[in-house]
């Protein structure tokens, strides 16, 4: 099974926030049909690294004092990555600081990513855990710099060059391609809407032209379930329609999976997004009424009031039970 040209990228940074905290150091192994590139550089990230992250990656920042901006790298970081597939281990991560990044020296990068993490998950589902330590150890990768980028971004190549023969070829493409599938996207829709999106659970909300609400949905893993929607192979047309429709997406995590269907509930009925049917107020008045369906067996019969009048004469026996007249004071 051949693959598209790859780049396998990490990154060391001042902090896991990417819109506050700042890259130190690039890794990046590019592998296509001409052989295998290795290229790295010091960033200045024009913050102070803080000792916590020094010890960890060994970065100081006296050894960043003289290296250059990302903005005067960033051309040739672009050329490194464009067009390739983007591959990084947790690579919301390393995504994430780039597009970031990129966007502060004016510049808008996409890629098409896959994450080793989910995809050793995919392929090890009967192994708990998928840090980049867990594989070292599982299948055996040498390890030449940990925690700084240029020796982490080869232990993700190496990992991918175990999978050549660890796994068969037609799994590896099956889960390369679940793990890279395509969205489509509406025109209207803002592409990078879809890149920061939480992973954990709560409750999203799609808009449409002039900010109509569309649908409010819920999950305990929100992103994977946005992206459900967008999948180029729509399961049918009432999902295809409302995803042609969505122009803003809005997401608010909650602790959990009951507080997303809490949630849920309350926003839909405050709302009421057009694509919701289920939890929708129905402003018609109803009401349970017990009916005799046999000799003394009485049953509970819900009742709308623009129904009253033919429900007590036509269901069951047509009988209703009849109230006990109030005692006299």
């Amino acid at each position: 099974m051949s693959f598209p040209a790859l780049a396998f990228v990490d990154l060391e940074t001042t902090g896991a926030t990417a819109t506050a905290d700042r890259i130190t150091e690039i890794g990046i192994v590019e592998v296509d049909e001409s052989g295998v590139r290795e290229w790295s550089c010091l960033v200045n990230p024009g913050t102070p690294i803080s000792a916590f992250i020094e010890r960890l990656t060994g970065i100081s920042n006296a050894m960043v004092a003289g290296a250059p901006p990302f903005e005067d790298v960033a051309e040739e970081v672009l050329a490194r990555l464009e067009g390739r597939l983007f591959v990084a281990h947790n690579a919301r991560f390393d995504y994430g600081f780039l597009k970031n990044e990129f966007r502060r020296a004016g510049e808008e990068f996409r890629a098409t990513v896959l994450c080793t993490v989910k995809l050793s998950r995919k392929l090890f589902p009967q192994h708990a855990r998928h840090n980049l330590d867990s594989l070292i150890e599982r299948h055996g990768l040498s390890v030449s710099s940990r925690h700084r980028a240029l020796g982490d971004a080869q232990l993700i190549h190496q990992f991918w060059q175990r999978l050549q023969t660890a796994v068969a070829p037609e799994t590896l493409a099956a889960a390369v391609k679940a793990l890279t599938a395509r969205l489509s996207l509406p025109a209207g829709l803002d592409p990078s809407a879809v890149d920061d999106l939480p992973e954990g659970a709560g409750v999203y909300l799609f808009y449409g032209e002039n900010d109509l609400p569309l649908y409010v949905g819920k999950s305990k893993e929100l992103k994977k379930r946005v992206l459900s929607h967008f999948a180029a192979d729509h399961a049918a047309a009432r999902e295809m329609s409302l995803a042609s429709q969505v122009r803003r997406i809005e997401c608010i995590e909650t602790g959990g999976e009951i507080g997303a269907l809490l949630k849920e509930a309350a926003l839909i009925k405050q709302l009421q997004p057009i694509h919701n049917r289920v939890l929708r107020r129905n402003d018609d008045v109803c009401f349970w009424q017990l009916v005799e369906a046999h000799q003394g067996e009485w049953r509970p019969l819900l009742i709308l009031a623009s129904d009253l009048g033919r429900a007590g004469r036509n269901n069951f026996t047509g009988r209703s039970r009849p109230r006990k007249k109030p005692s006299a004071p």
